[in-house]
């Protein structure tokens, strides 16, 4: 079994969001914490965690990239529970059993996007479109040769590319061009 943890490359989570979420934590999604809220009146870092951020289930804080890690039945068990006592604490559901059934969904939600190798990193790009909120999702692949150390150390495969997204990793670890 495969979930999702936070990683951080560098420290730009901490000043894109609001709260950063810790690196090596369990996360999903966290669409789900915009819920009541009109994305269009999103601004600044709260807007910035609508678009990229996963949620951290632990700090309940953001992460930009996620890393693909295996993971064991345990820690699946271990992170619904976490999730439904969040969603009882900070978001306030209504009661145990209807926290666990939406942490499961959760859960089988994230599990589901970990068809990628192991270690493979996770971008989420959200929007709205006719009303609905969309995710789109990318995974980073390292430059042969590379590590984990550099966030320019990778470049982006194109598995399922947000057709109004201008900004490629890749291209921003280039030299500009001298005239």
């Amino acid at each position: 079994m495969k979930l999702l943890r936070t990683i951080a490359l560098d420290p730009s989570d901490t000043f894109v969001f609001d709260a950063a979420a810790e690196p090596g934590e369990w996360a999903v999604s966290g669409a789900f914490r915009f819920c009541d809220q009109d994305p269009a009146t999103l601004s600044g870092k709260a807007r910035a965690a609508f678009r990229s951020g996963f949620l951290g289930v632990q700090s309940w804080g953001w992460s930009t990239l996620v890393q693909i890690v295996p993971a064991t039945e345990g820690d699946c068990r271990a992170l619904i529970e976490l999730l439904a006592g969040q969603l009882i604490d900070r978001f306030g559901a209504p009661d145990p059993a209807t926290a666990r059934t939406a942490a499961e969904e959760e859960v089988a939600f994230v599990r589901s996007l970990c068809s990628h190798p192991i270690s493979s990193l996770i971008a989420v790009h959200r929007s709205v479109r006719d009303g609905e909120v969309r995710e789109t999702f990318r995974r980073l692949q390292l430059r042969p040769g590379q590590g984990h150390s550099k966030a320019f150390s990778f470049m982006e495969a194109e598995d399922d590319v947000e057709p109004d997204s201008n900004v490629r990793l890749a291209d921003l670890s280039q030299e500009p061009q001298r005239r």
